[in-house]
Order: structure tokens, then C-alpha cells, then sequence
């Protein structure tokens, strides 16, 4: 069985987006900040181009991913990606009260999920059977964190400051969470940095 990871791009501040969703273009410049292409599934959409430490990070993280988890804030905002997620065919679990009217499947798999984070990643943990569960981000992340359901944090630390807006890590009630020591990637623009999930000592 795989992982379930969180992996945002993140202000120094720990925002994900400035106020008023703002900032995007500031969190995602690593992604165009260097020579090496790193295609998505749909390349003529999504192809990355930064440091070769980035590349292998974001080649690895593909690899990995089996299914998603996803907010429907995040579904409508990119439209559910016209149908076809970028990071290929894998099953997409979105977690709503309500699933779109009419909605029809084309090349990724979406499911709508009425009840709650924690169904929809067992479902996305038994879809991806070997391979990584993608979640979040925004407050699923919190939300799976403290269900205990979490167990990788990958944290794309940007340098800049938002000064506001919508926190990678909000509202989360069972804190304390102890986490390992971060595996470092330095790449052109940015910081990935790898937490795992320590193991309670009994």
C-alpha cells in the first residue's frame, strides 16, 4: 500500500494563496525557473521546466501518484480540468455536499463523495492499491491530519511573503503532530521539502 501525501507550493508565511486569491503567480514560478522540461500527462498543456533537483522530484511524485483526493473548491475553480487531470488518468475522489448536475466523465475518472474526507480516501486508497494518494491541498489537508490519515507532507516552500490569505495548515485540532526531519530537494526558485509522519513510540 502507498502513501497519502499533501504537497503544496507554500509562502514563507505558510500561505498556499494571498488574499483574495492572489499570489499564484508567485508561488508557481519555480515551475517555469529553470532548463529541464518535465512533461505532464498532457504536455502541450502542463510541461514543467526547472533545476534537474525539481525535475527529479516532480518525476518521482508522478510516478508515485495512484489517485487523488481534491476539494470542490479546487474542481471548480479549474473547472474540473476540462475533464482531464494533468497528471494523467488516475482516479479523481472529490469531496463535496452537493456533485455537479450533469457532469460527465471523459478521459479522468471523478467521483463525487457526499460523505466526508475520510471515505473518499479509503476509496482513493483502495483505487491506488501500491502507489501514493494525492490530497488536498486546503482544508482536506487539516481535515485528513486529523483523522490520522496523513502520512507525508511535502511542502514546496517559496520565497516570498503573502502576508494573508489561505493557510496550507489551518485549523488543525489534534496538533501536536510530530514529523520526521525533512529530506531537502534545493531547486531554482524553491525548497521542496519531504516530511514523514513519525511513528508514535509506545
Amino acid at each position: 500500500m502507498g502513501k497519502v501525501v499533501a504537497q503544496a507550493s507554500v509562502s514563507l508565511d505558510g500561505f498556499i494563496a494571498g488574499p483574495g486569491g492572489s499570489g499564484f503567480d508567485r508561488l508557481f514560478a519555480w515551475c517555469t525557473a529553470g532548463d529541464v522540461a518535465t512533461p505532464s500527462a498532457q504536455p502541450d498543456r502542463l510541461t514543467y521546466r526547472t533545476s534537474a533537483g525539481t525535475a527529479g522530484y516532480l518525476r518521482d511524485t508522478m510516478a508515485r501518484t495512484g489517485a487523488l483526493v481534491v476539494g470542490r473548491g479546487q474542481f471548480d475553480l479549474t473547472g474540473g480540468w476540462g475533464g482531464s487531470h494533468p497528471i494523467g488518468d488516475v482516479p479523481v475522489f472529490v469531496v463535496t455536499h452537493r456533485p455537479p448536475a450533469g457532469w460527465v466523465n471523459t478521459v479522468t475518472p471523478f467521483t463525487f463523495v457526499t460523505d466526508g474526507v475520510e471515505s473518499a480516501v479509503r476509496r482513493a486508497v483502495a483505487a491506488a492499491g501500491a502507489r501514493d494518494v494525492g490530497i488536498g491541498p486546503g482544508s482536506l489537508v487539516g481535515q485528513a491530519l486529523d483523522l490520522g490519515l496523513l502520512d507525508e507532507l511535502r511542502l514546496d516552500l517559496v520565497p516570498v511573503v503573502l502576508g494573508g490569505g489561505v493557510r496550507m495548515l489551518d485549523g488543525v485540532g489534534a496538533a501536536p503532530v510530530d514529523f520526521g526531519d525533512p529530506e531537502v530537494i534545493v531547486g531554482a526558485g524553491v525548497t521542496h521539502l519531504i516530511y514523514r509522519r513519525s511513528v508514535p513510540t509506545t
